[in-house]
């Protein structure tokens, strides 16, 4: 697995192949693509999809340059509006290779956003990050379903998972569940209401 740095809004872009010349995917290609696709041709894999966390610009607008380059197929979540060739729902799973990877519904962010879940890794977008979660007041955002997706199903995840974000927003690049149950304020138990009023706040 590879990450990638790239764009105007730290945005990370991950490569994960099942070995060198292998099979792989590409999850949430940002701006500033050239990169992975420089990284893609010197490790020779063969890239069968792009899977996006969610529909905002800045974690599908390199999907046409990867698509271009390698013929892979998009995946996101049914409720995600991009033409994708692979439409998600909650508790699917995609084999690639020798990999396999569970879609895990997350919504809060957005309507359509979803965690990756792969060989103890799981791929967050903007649902959760180090130290912090996705905002909610963009359109399609919600504090309550937020709440349901962090309490309901990240925390479900086991410790040992390691958190790999959407953005560099945190004091280190990629995290672990456990650790961000302990560490991250957003993640402190709470009621749904106080929950909401916490975002509000």
């Amino acid at each position: 697995m590879k990450s990638f740095l790239i764009g105007p809004y730290q945005n990370f872009t991950y490569i994960v192949a099942e070995r060198e010349g292998g099979e792989a995917v590409v999850i949430d290609p940002s701006f500033g693509i050239s990169p992975v696709l420089e990284s893609i041709d010197a490790l020779g894999v063969k890239v069968r999809y792009i899977l996006n966390t969610h529909s905002h610009p800045d974690h599908i607008a390199g999907n046409d340059d990867v698509r271009a380059r390698t013929g892979a197929k998009v995946g996101a979540h049914r409720a995600a509006d991009l033409g994708q060739d692979l439409a998600f729902s909650d508790g699917d799973e995609l084999k690639v290779g020798s990999l396999s990877f569970r879609v895990v519904h997350t919504p809060g962010h957005t309507p359509c956003s979803v965690l990756y879940l792969f060989d103890g890794n799981v791929a967050t977008g903007d649902t959760l990050f180090v130290g912090e979660c996705g905002r909610t007041d963009l359109p399609g955002g919600s504090n309550e379903q937020l709440y349901d997706s962090l309490f309901g199903k990240v925390l479900k995840l086991d410790d040992a998972t390691v958190v790999l974000p959407g953005h560099d927003y945190g004091r280190t690049q990629s995290s672990t569940i456990g650790f961000e149950r302990l560490n991250n304020y957003v993640l402190k138990p709470r009621t749904k209401a106080e929950f909401v009023r916490f975002m509000l706040s």
